[in-house]
């Protein structure tokens, strides 16, 4: 039986796993979520601004600012990503969603295989001040490097909740996947308005693949371990829910860590599965719905 102390440690090492879990799934949420584009590439892309953080943090920037000036270089490869996902796929509108699937997994296959070749199968790691260290409160002990996670995935998602909410493109992005029609009356253009979300999609990743070399090493084969997890924490959320993807990922770092705390850290990798599942037999739209 396990003590009311582990438990509650469980509970607040959980929590700073959740907001890394939600931090690194805000991209999909806008990409599957808002946009119904099957975005399978993303944990591959999020690797990807793992190991773009690596070389440049070679040149003694902060991983995090790293993270921020690889930024808009995402945000272009995503507008790419889009414009030719669009003009192969959405265009002809025939059988988008399986041939997107498979165009997307070979983007993944090919951006694994170009890191294998590059930097070996070896895991890479930064190196900053408050990596190795913790904060004490009390008894308890919390490491910098969620903390960081932590205080990422809080921007992020308030700062994406206001963009979405606030700004005519935000609105329109919340639009484009429902009514087509009407947004073309208010005079927007459907496919750069989708091109504009999924640049903002693939740009997250560079800030969140950032914050994953921060928390642990990296290797190019791991984007097969967060696949589950992301889609789990979207779903969870209701396609397109910033702040629902926040509280998904609360849930989804809660259950791993108490798992974690009692079964072992085999068990943990289930838990997303096992959520996504439920959820989908109980409620498939979701805590939060679109």
């Amino acid at each position: 039986m396990i003590s009311i102390d582990l438990l509650f440690e469980a509970v607040l090492f959980g929590i700073l796993l959740g907001c890394f879990y939600a931090a690194v799934s805000l991209g999909l949420s806008v990409a599957f979520g808002l946009l119904d584009v099957p975005y399978v590439a993303h944990p591959a892309l999020l690797i990807l601004g793992s190991y773009f953080t690596f070389l440049l943090s070679k040149t003694g920037i902060d991983p995090i600012v790293c993270g921020l000036l690889l930024m808009p270089v995402f945000y272009v490869i995503g507008i790419a990503l889009y414009r030719f996902y669009y003009e192969t796929f959405e265009r002809r509108s025939s059988d988008t969603g399986v041939r997107g699937l498979a165009f997307f997994f070979g983007i993944a296959f090919i951006i694994e295989v170009c890191l294998i070749l590059v930097f070996g199968v070896d895991q890479r790691t930064v190196s900053a001040t408050y990596i190795g260290s913790s904060l004490e409160i009390g008894e308890y002990r919390f490491p910098y490097r969620m903390l960081v996670a932590f205080g990422i995935a809080i921007f992020l998602t308030t700062l994406l909740t206001l963009y979405f909410s606030k700004t005519f493109n935000g609105r329109a992005i919340k639009a484009v996947g429902q009514d087509e029609g009407a947004l073309r009356l208010m005079g927007a253009n459907p496919v750069k308005i989708k091109q504009l979300a999924f640049g903002i999609a693939t740009a997250v990743n560079a800030l969140a693949g950032a914050m994953l070399i921060i928390v642990g090493p990296v290797e190019p084969a791991m984007d097969r371990i967060y696949i589950g997890r992301t889609f789990c924490v979207v779903v969870l959320a209701g396609l397109g829910s910033m702040s629902g993807t926040l509280v998904a990922g609360l849930i989804l770092g809660i259950a791993e860590s108490i798992v974690m705390m009692t079964l072992g850290a085999s068990w943990a990798p289930a838990v997303s599965f096992g959520l996504l599942l439920f959820m989908l037999g109980i409620r498939p739209q979701g805590l939060f719905g679109r």
